[in-house]
């Protein structure tokens, strides 16, 4: 599994998304790809700002989905979106690409062992998770609009 702390992820997955542009189409979901681009903003704020956005957990959450946030597999296609992280209003491209990789570049500059505070959803997690983690979301979303 790759992680946005290491150095080829993060210039492959920042190389990603200079490939992107305006008029590009989703090959699934209904964000556009300015939407995407803010709402892929919001996991790197919780971990940089720890901001929790009014998330809740509970057990079942962190016993069935907690490991399937860094492990080895793909998000499946068209898995619902928590509220909170729904962007439905437009957004300006440049802007939301720009902020995107300001905290993408923030969150790779981390010491590797930086305390980071838990998720507000699945709690504790190692650096080595959080890395994964916001790869494997990046990702999907890439993927989503074919890059």
């Amino acid at each position: 599994m790759e992680s946005l702390f290491t150095t080829e992820s993060y210039v492959k997955t920042l190389d990603r998304i200079d490939a992107l542009t305006p008029s590009q189409k989703p090959q699934w979901g209904k964000m556009t790809v300015s939407q995407m681009l803010a709402h892929c903003q919001k996991p790197l704020e919780i971990a940089l700002y720890n901001k929790d956005f009014g998330l809740k957990s509970n057990f079942l959450i962190r016993a069935f989905f907690k490991k399937a946030m860094y492990d080895d597999s793909s998000f499946r296609k068209n898995m619902p979106t928590p509220k909170r992280f729904k962007v439905s209003e437009p957004k300006d491209f440049s802007t939301e690409k720009a902020a995107l990789k300001e905290l993408i570049e923030a969150f790779h500059q981390l010491i590797p062992n930086a305390h980071l505070e838990p998720h507000p959803v699945f709690g504790k997690l190692t650096t080595e998770q959080w890395g994964k983690m916001q790869y494997k979301h990046l990702d999907h979303h890439l993927n989503q609009f074919g890059v």
